[in-house]
This record gives structure tokens, C-alpha cells and sequence, in this order.
């Protein structure tokens, strides 16, 4: 392997091979790193996580997605990175939610435990979109034979018991089949999945489409993005705040992001700032929005320093 190849992140499956931009690299490691000290008290999720990240389909399926959706289509990234970065979010999603004494439906359906719900969150969003290793044209009803054979294969080493293995099953493949908020979200968890998702925005996502050609709305957009953080909030239990270094940015965080938070469970219980931070000699249009409820409003810093 040359200095190169050592440097960056490789796809291979035969002849093919995708190289991810090593700032998207780098946080694929800090979303892994992320995902590993939240499950660390989960013994069942971690499993799942370690069962999931190293299995061979699966990987063969994160490839192919992004042969598809990047080098085919000139779409972001929708592999194995993505998923990763959108698991570490919604993840996180699912421990700001539980310290502020929200309970996932799971739990509250008395189905399962708060280990049971981070397994269902981790494998929803790992899965995800398989489908787009077919076509990007309804991958979310595709995703699911494909994730239920997966599953189905990985489950029972976890769940002995077949009722409860189906049960646990369910409620990954809803969020699985509801990540584009079309349908709607009906758990807690299938929302924190569509989230984080959506949270998944920045600059890095978008280079690899915009290095290989493909300019528009989405990967200009992506490349405003510099960072997305999720934390607790300060009227909420979970604010996520998004730094962009441009206006265009506002488009990923509004009909994306802001979509996905207004229609689903969670829309009580997340609000989404978003910050521009233009470099020099670039104008400011406006200096950040809000999303509240499904309204985006303007934003200045300084209220946010206030409250």
C-alpha cells in the first residue's frame, strides 16, 4: 500500500475503489470512538455494534451504497462512514433524552430495557440504507429485506427467545423504514434514527461528491457545514448546534434537518441553532437561524448568550 492509500479511506469491492476525504476519515474515527464510551454500558448494543461493524454483508452493502449514490448518482456519502457518524448522533440523542428522564418507547412499552432501546437505535441507523446498494429510488422500502436478512443472522446470538427477538426486530425495521420521516416516525427511537441521520451535514460528507463533479444545492450546501455538535440544551434536553461558514448551509439545516425534527416524536424535545461564521471578505447574509416546532426563525448570538 502506498503513502497515499495509507492516508485516506478505501473502499474496494473488485476493480472499484473510493477514497473518502481524510477530514470525513477523521470523523468516522471520533463517531466510532463516540459510539464505543455510550455503549459501554450497554453489553447487548455493544455486541450488536461489534457483530454489525466487522460482518461482511453489511460492509459489502455500505460499498456498494456508496458506489451507487456517490459515483453513480453524485450524491453525498451514504456508507460506511455515514452510518457511523449518524449512529454516534442519534446515540447521543438517545443518552441526552434518558439523563433528562425521557424513556425510549421500548421502555416504556415495557418490551425491552434501556440496552435493548440503544440496539434498536445503533442497528436502525447501521442499516439504514442498504437499500441504496439496489437503487436510490424507494431504498428505504428496500432497506428492509435487506436489513431483515442481516438481522435475522446476527439477532439470535443476542435474543434466544424468538418472541423477543421479533419484537426487538420490529422496532428496528419501523425506523428503519420511517429514517426519511416518509412516513412519519412512531417511536421515540425511529425519530432519533431520522435525526441522526440528518445530523450527519458537514463539508467532509459533501467533498466526495463535489470533488468528483457534482455541483448542486446538496453537496454546496454540505460544504458550508464545518461542524455539528449535539448537547444538552438550555430549554431543551437536546440542542443540536450547526457552525456554517455560509449561508447555503441553511438549506441542509432547514429542509433536511429541520423537517425531520418538526414532524416526528421528538419534536418537543430538540431544538436546532444554526451559526454562520463567514471567512474574510465574505458578506453575512443573516448570523444563524433556529428551528422551533417546525418554524425556522433568525437567530443572533447574543440572545443565545442571554438566555
Amino acid at each position: 500500500m502506498n503513502t497515499e492509500e495509507e492516508n485516506c479511506t478505501i473502499d474496494r469491492l473488485r476493480g472499484l475503489r473510493m477514497e473518502m476525504p481524510e477530514t470525513y476519515a477523521e470523523m468516522e474515527a471520533e463517531a466510532a470512538s463516540k459510539v464505543t464510551s455510550i455503549l459501554s454500558v450497554y453489553p447487548k448494543a455493544e455486541r450488536m455494534y461489534d457483530l454489525l461493524v466487522t460482518d461482511d454483508e453489511v460492509r459489502a452493502y455500505w460499498r456498494m451504497t456508496n458506489y451507487f449514490t456517490v459515483r453513480q448518482l453524485g450524491m453525498n456519502d451514504h456508507g460506511e462512514t455515514h452510518a457511523k457518524i449518524a449512529t454516534a448522533s442519534a446515540l447521543t440523542i438517545l443518552d441526552l433524552l434518558q439523563k433528562a428522564g425521557i424513556l425510549p418507547d421500548i421502555v416504556e412499552a415495557g418490551a425491552g430495557s434501556e440496552d435493548d432501546a440503544a440496539l434498536v437505535v445503533l442497528s436502525a441507523m447501521l442499516c439504514h440504507d442498504f437499500g441504496n446498494a439496489i437503487h436510490r429510488e424507494a431504498h428505504q422500502e428496500i432497506s428492509i429485506p435487506l436489513a431483515h436478512a442481516v438481522l435475522s443472522r446476527l439477532l439470535p446470538s443476542i435474543y434466544p427467545n424468538i418472541g423477543e427477538r421479533t419484537e426487538i426486530l420490529s422496532f428496528i425495521l419501523s425506523a428503519i423504514y420511517t429514517h426519511h420521516a416518509e412516513p412519519l416516525p412512531l417511536t421515540k427511537e425511529a425519530a432519533m434514527v431520522c435525526i441522526g441521520d440528518s445530523s450527519d451535514m458537514t463539508k467532509g460528507r459533501g467533498r466526495m461528491a463535489f470533488d468528483a463533479g457534482s455541483i448542486t444545492i446538496h453537496t454546496v450546501s454540505a460544504l458550508s457545514i464545518e461542524r455539528v455538535d449535539i448537547v444538552s440544551g438550555r430549554e431543551r434536553p437536546v440542542e443540536i448546534q450547526i457552525m456554517m461558514s455560509n449561508s447555503a448551509g441553511i438549506y441542509q439545516v432547514q429542509e433536511i434537518l429541520g423537517r425531520k425534527v418538526a414532524v416526528g416524536p421528538l419534536k418537543d424535545y430538540v431544538d436546532v441553532i444554526a451559526l454562520v461564521e463567514p471567512g474574510e471578505g465574505e458578506e453575512r447574509i443573516l448570523e444563524g437561524i433556529t428551528i422551533r416546532s417546525g418554524k425556522c426563525l433568525p437567530f443572533r448570538r447574543e440572545d443565545h448568550r442571554r438566555g
